[in-house]
């Protein structure tokens, strides 16, 4: 008789703590292989984002973590809620800096993550959930389409730095 199969781990999407720093700087720092967040240095400026994301009512770091007791975090985006006098005077959700571990994609958790972060904005009472990708990376444009993200706008960017 064969072993039966372990279930798949159930994820949660929950705001990012502190501690889940490293992890979260370790999925931004390259979204083509997975790199270790114990080799992550936390700078003073990452620090003082952190900070500000999180003391800020319009601003959420979500992490998507395993649900069975380590808490590995294999997803994140920052989620920004936007007040606007458009859309009846609703809120809209600004999706930012969405990633899944490298070597975990292919298996749902990006669709977790968007589904419930889209969710979260629902409950909020945001009318719509906006996001940019740069526009090379095809794959996760078929992935956002396929999620039901339309593209309707052209985006503009004017670096500072």
């Amino acid at each position: 008789m064969s072993p039966s199969p372990r279930p798949a781990p159930s994820h949660a999407l929950r705001p990012a703590t502190r501690a889940d720093l490293p992890a979260v700087l370790a999925l931004l720092a390259d979204e083509d292989r997975v790199v270790d967040p114990a080799a992550v240095v936390v700078t003073e400026a990452y620090e003082r984002a952190f900070a500000a994301i999180d003391a800020d009512p319009r601003n959420e770091m979500l992490v998507l973590a395993e649900d069975d007791g380590s808490g590995t975090v294999v997803g994140c985006l920052q989620a920004t809620y936007i007040p606007g006098l458009g859309k009846g005077g609703a809120e809209r959700a600004l999706l930012e800096a969405v990633r899944i571990r490298a070597d975990r994609r292919g298996g749902g958790l990006g669709r977790t993550l968007m589904e419930q972060a889209v969710a979260r904005a629902r409950a909020r009472g945001c009318a719509l959930v906006q996001l940019t990708s740069n526009k090379q990376r095809r794959d996760a444009h078929r992935f956002y389409a396929a999620l039901g993200f339309a593209r309707s706008h052209d985006g503009f960017k004017l670096a500072l730095h």
